[in-house]
């Protein structure tokens, strides 16, 4: 007997689009498409991606329907009970969306209670709508043999509602994993955008420390003039640092720059005792760094392989692209480093800060070694080539 739809629709997969739809609400407009992909537009419209995928499910359920009919030559007049049935289970569906929205910060009994109770009377009020609409189209002489025929017939309904509720709950767990997923990732990038901060921040009191220290030693010497210059560009460099975001990256050519800016007043002190030498390639000098990364092995160098020597020393620098790697390479005369010593003198500070600077930024996509060369001190450091967009 045609009245007999429903006990064909508990095993139609059609409803799992209907089932996701649930999870995506929302009360916002329409976004704005413009660079954007359309996915992720309709992704973040929820409530607008619910209405598409709720009405393409009936509809797609709907067809199933008619299309397994046809193998069984149905009576004239089983189309419109078909679109009857789609029309009505598409609209008493709607409520569920509402009501398990409220069950769903409730315990597990109430919520079984609570989908048992919204499911059944819907799901019997369906049977009877095709029902009626079967009586009406196909046979209206028919009559229920039993009272509660009408009762058990509405069970097969009733476990396709309890599929497309496991659906909805599933689809609704699967998107608060997502979410605490992308708060645990944002949490996580503020964590290392902090530590990043941090570490950089880290320079500037170092530095500015050795610096005043000098100037006092300027004055104390009564090279006031020289002393005054000093404050100068020590204003300056400070006012580079202050200008450059931590999270940001600069080229090489730009660090270089910076490193003139620090020297400028380390020459007021060490005049022909400070000597530097660049060996920087072409191809390096638009490579990406991160601010200030030279600058610490740098005033290390001068702190401790030109400052305590008389005839002072050499620094020298080198840059170069190999494959996908940029090397660089900072060199002193000094009397090298003793690792068991190194955080005792305070050489390790800026080779440490270094060191967790790229740990952090880069991860395991970079090398970082300091090398006694006999004399003096080698630190190298590769981390991936990157050129700023054009």
């Amino acid at each position: 007997m045609a009245l007999g739809i429903l006990r064909s629709v508990a095993s139609d997969g059609a409803i799992s689009a209907t089932g996701t739809a649930q999870r995506f609400r929302s009360s916002r407009p329409w976004p704005n498409l413009h660079g954007m992909k359309f996915a992720e537009s309709l992704r973040a419209n929820r409530n607008l991606l619910f209405w598409l995928l709720h009405g393409a499910g009936w509809l797609t359920w709907g067809i199933t329907q008619q299309i397994s009919a046809a193998f069984y030559e149905p009576a004239a007049g089983y189309a419109s009970i078909v679109i009857v049935a789609t029309l009505s289970g598409l609209l008493l569906s709607l409520p569920l969306r509402y009501i398990y929205r409220r069950l769903w910060a409730h315990s597990p009994q109430v919520m079984i209670f609570g989908v048992l109770a919204s499911c059944y009377p819907l799901a019997l009020l369906w049977r009877v709508i095709i029902n009626s609409m079967g009586k009406i189209t196909l046979e209206p002489e028919y009559e229920f043999k039993t009272r509660w025929e009408i009762f058990g017939g509405a069970l097969p309904a009733l476990y396709l509602l309890l599929c497309w509720t496991a659906l909805y709950f599933g689809a609704r767990y699967y998107d608060s994993l997502q979410r605490q997923r992308e708060a645990t990732l944002r949490s996580a990038a503020l964590a290392q955008e902090a530590q990043l901060k941090m570490l950089r921040y880290q320079l500037n009191p170092h530095y500015l420390f050795n610096t005043l220290n000098a100037i006092s030693t300027l004055i104390l010497d009564n090279q006031n003039r020289v002393a005054n210059q000093a404050v100068g560009r020590l204003a300056e460099f400070l006012r580079y640092t202050l200008d450059q975001d931590p999270m940001n990256k600069v080229t090489l050519r730009q660090e270089l720059d910076a490193i003139n800016l620090y020297l400028n007043s380390e020459r007021l002190r060490f005049g022909e005792r400070l000597r530097l030498e660049f060996a920087v390639e072409e191809p390096a000098l638009d490579a990406l760094v991160p601010s200030l990364l030279l600058q610490p092995l740098v005033e290390n160098a001068v702190k401790y392989a030109i400052s305590p020597r008389e005839e002072g020393g050499w620094i020298r620098i080198e840059g170069r692209v190999r494959g996908a790697l940029l090397e660089l390479v900072v060199i002193d005369d000094g009397p090298g480093i003793e690792t068991s010593r190194a955080s005792k003198n305070g050489r390790g500070v800026g080779l440490r800060n270094t060191r967790e600077r790229l740990a952090v930024l880069c991860g395991e996509a970079h090398r970082f070694a300091a090398i006694n060369a006999k004399p003096g001190l080698r630190v190298e450091i590769a981390l991936p080539h990157e050129v700023a967009a054009t």
